[in-house]
């Protein structure tokens, strides 16, 4: 017969048990943006889908208890009132100019702990002539040899929040080539094969990473040349666990990701 002491200890561990498993579905099956300010910006290339590709983001923050804004012009990163109540902004614009006022708001929404993520062009080859932007992005696009090529992307560190239990993959997109820094926290890689330029066989180039800038958490993967990628299951979770990090800027101690590769 179970006696009261019994039935309390059972009932102890019922609980420590549903705490368990609700914080481990939340890690890996759901989002709580708990009703986060995030900026959509979108625009530029045709080709890289930047509407879709911002519906498509604004459906699943929606889904996830966030509060969206979208914009289809840069001219909102001026705006101080909108940028300060922003925790998270997601840029899909590829190759087009920023003002001068518009670069400043964003560069100090993110120094102020506004989070910053992105992927492929949109925010790795937004501004090609903004050096402080790149500064902020932690690289820039140079070019993607072959165009759609079938490639390798290698997780080295599957500790991190955003590549944990995930394993290497395949697909076949663009390649990024990029100029990286050096102290971004890298999180995923690809190599070269050379097939296409020769003196880059064998180059190790950065595909996922984070860093920070200021007070604000950036995030950004090379992926994402069009919609199909999204829908590959590891570029899919990659792509949800980044947005999510990238949104606790303001409510997270920061990180020490600093490890430059050149350090004695």
């Amino acid at each position: 017969m179970i006696n009261y002491l019994d039935k309390k200890i059972i009932n102890i561990i019922f609980c420590l048990l549903s705490i368990t498993i609700q914080f481990s579905f939340s890690q890996d099956g759901k989002f709580h943006f708990n009703k986060k300010n995030v900026l959509i910006v979108y625009g530029g290339y045709p080709p890289h889908q930047p509407k879709t590709f911002a519906k498509k983001i604004e459906k699943w923050l929606l889904e996830n208890n966030a509060i969206v804004t979208l914009s289809g012009s840069t001219e909102v990163y001026a705006n101080n009132k909108i940028m300060d109540k922003t925790d998270l902004i997601v840029q899909s614009v590829t190759m087009l100019d920023i003002k001068r006022n518009e670069l400043k708001g964003l560069v100090r929404a993110i120094s102020k702990g506004t989070g910053l993520a992105g992927f492929h062009g949109g925010l790795g080859d937004s501004f090609r002539n903004s050096t402080e932007y790149q500064y902020v992005v932690g690289g820039q696009f140079v070019a993607h040899p072959g165009g759609q090529v079938l490639y390798d992307v290698n997780i080295i560190d599957k500790k991190d929040y955003i590549t944990k239990n995930i394993n290497d993959f395949s697909l076949k997109t663009e390649q990024y080539y990029m100029h990286v820094d050096p102290n971004n926290k890298v999180l995923a890689t690809t190599i070269f094969s050379g097939n296409n330029n020769y003196w880059i066989k064998d180059a190790i180039i950065p595909v996922i990473w984070k860093k920070h800038y200021g007070k604000g958490r950036v995030f950004y993967c090379s992926l994402g040349h069009s919609m199909d990628v999204f829908d590959i299951i590891e570029v899919k979770e990659i792509l949800k666990r980044g947005l999510f990090w990238a949104s606790e800027s303001k409510f997270r101690n920061k990180e020490n990701l600093l490890s430059p590769l050149y350090k004695n």
